[in-house]
């Protein structure tokens, strides 16, 4: 059983659903004045895409799923994907 589970825990995939697009995301980061805002508004306006960074979010937030995601993982990851 052990192993099963962590074989599923390794390959669990996650996604997003509902509209989640650039225009999306730029609306949501502009109504908020924080600085985290303010960076990740920068790299995806430099990026000009959405795909890599809910790429590297679903990737970097199944290393948390043991533990669970909530409000504040998903706002640290956030703030690291904006850093890098």
């Amino acid at each position: 059983m052990k192993e099963l589970v962590r074989y599923l825990l390794d390959n669990l995939f996650v996604d997003f659903q509902g509209t989640v697009d650039l225009e999306h995301v730029r609306e949501f980061l502009r109504k908020d004045d924080s600085r985290e805002a303010r960076v990740l508004l920068a790299k995806l306006n430099q990026d000009g895409d959405i795909s890599d960074m809910l790429d590297t979010l679903a990737d970097t937030l199944k290393t948390t799923l043991p533990k669970g995601i909530n409000d504040s993982v998903l706002k640290e990851h956030l703030n690291m994907y904006s850093e890098s």
